[in-house]
């Protein structure tokens, strides 16, 4: 239950063009990062390197090892019209789901063509995603993806891939295919400041979410309780299910990279206990949700009016939370998926 009532106005702020990380930094580690006390408001302002020294022994860093996969196709319907497919997910070897952005509506049975020549029809739709065949059983979707596909960055980013993009918009541990958009707050780690962490007494474990094309869908409803997200793919294994009991008989912290990581682990702890889980998840988490698992959050600035602005401020507050928005529009802090990062702690 929300603590007070929100609107999503609330979550609205005047964010300058300028101040939109259009490129990531030269080396992972040079973002800025803010950290906030959650319990005080207190806001100290550094560097992304200094996060080792904010790291205690004992704790435990869980990171999302998802893998980004070339998610974006161009086709044309046969009669001539242009549109783009975002996947969502690959559902079997040869169907996947969808977003498709046309001029025009789309009906049951369109024919599409890839610019490889490959055909597609749409078979169904979910939501307010598609269903689409490829009519050539003889390539698995994984495979054209990788072979056509391209990297699907945040609209809000405003220009077409380059070449950095394939190794910047993943993460330096990224094993599992599956995701249309990164996990951004583990964009800052590159290996070397892994192993330093862990030089100090740290246990790293990974979780995997699959991020869908809804994360780059903004809320529409006025009440934000009338919010559905979209389902996304989940496993959190059991071996991270043991090591989050351990840290919190041991009283140390559970850290949690990215608004993604918190999800995964919130979810699998939704009935009070944290178990394993494997599957789907629409957990959605704004002002009043009770955090049972997660005591430290690593993020990324984000879009206003967003799920994940949300969720940061059921974790931060919604004050603190717009105060260090405040304080980082003010200090030219830069936002989105290759900006800088926020420590959210206690």
């Amino acid at each position: 239950m929300l603590s007070r009532t929100y609107s999503l106005t609330d979550f609205s702020f005047a964010l300058p063009s300028r101040l939109i990380a259009v490129y990531p930094p030269v080396q992972r580690t040079d973002s800025r990062l803010l950290c906030l006390n959650k319990k005080t408001g207190y806001v100290a302002h550094k560097n992304f390197r200094d996060i080792l020294h904010l790291f205690n022994p004992g704790d435990l860093l869980i990171l999302n090892d998802t893998k980004v996969i070339p998610a974006r196709l161009f086709a044309r319907k046969l009669t001539g019209g242009k549109l783009e497919i975002l996947v969502d997910r690959i559902l079997e070897q040869n169907r996947i789901l969808a977003h498709l952005k046309s001029s025009k509506s789309l009906k049951l049975g369109t024919l599409l063509q890839l610019e490889n020549g490959m055909k597609l029809k749409i078979t169904a739709k979910v939501e307010d995603l598609f269903e689409l065949d490829f009519l050539d059983q003889a390539t698995p979707s994984l495979d054209l993806l990788n072979e056509i596909g391209h990297i699907p960055l945040p609209p809000y980013l405003r220009r077409p891939e380059q070449f950095l993009d394939k190794r910047r918009y993943q993460t330096v541990f990224a094993r599992a295919p599956g995701a249309v958009a990164a996990p951004t707050a583990g964009l800052h780690f590159d290996q070397a400041l892994l192993k330093q962490i862990q030089a100090k007494g740290v246990t790293v474990a990974f979780v995997t979410l699959h991020v869908g094309s809804g994360t780059f869908q903004p809320i529409r409803a006025e009440r934000i309780e009338d919010h559905h997200m979209h389902a996304e793919r989940v496993l959190v294994s059991s071996y991270v299910c043991e090591k989050i009991k351990e840290t919190k008989r041991n009283r140390k912290r559970v850290i949690a990279v990215g608004t993604t990581t918190a999800r995964s682990l919130e979810a699998a702890t939704i009935s009070g206990r944290i178990k394993p889980l494997q599957g789907e998840t629409r957990l959605f988490i704004y002002p009043g949700f009770l955090f049972r698992t997660v005591d430290v959050l690593l993020t990324n600035f984000h879009l206003p009016r967003s799920t994940l602005l949300l969720l940061v401020s059921a974790f931060a507050g919604y004050q603190n939370t717009m105060c260090a928005y405040r304080q980082a529009l003010s200090l030219n802090y830069r936002f989105f998926s290759y900006g800088d990062a926020m420590w959210i702690s206690e």
